[in-house]
């Protein structure tokens, strides 16, 4: 009989959720490891990595882009009216 068939090698998920002992991952044995010999600094939760730059005002934002915008609109009504018929 081929081992494929046999219902009583099946793998059954709510068995091995049952199980007493569970083995880590190989990532968590890695950093158990290497936290060991070296273990990390703490940090506040979600701490950010650097200071954030001071953001520019909305209105410079907004400025720039309308300003873009009506360069586009020139340029395309330059073009236009250059432009042989």
């Amino acid at each position: 009989m081929d081992e494929h068939d046999d219902p009583e090698r099946e793998f059954d998920i709510r068995w091995a959720d049952a199980a007493d002992h569970k083995e880590p991952s190989a990532r968590a044995r890695m950093l158990a490891a290497r936290w060991k010999e070296n273990p990390p600094n703490p940090q506040p939760f979600r701490a950010d990595p650097e200071p954030v730059a001071p953001r520019r005002s909305s209105w410079v934002s907004t400025a720039i882009v309308l300003g873009c915008v009506a360069a586009v609109i020139l340029l395309l009504g330059y073009a236009r009216f250059q432009a042989p018929y």
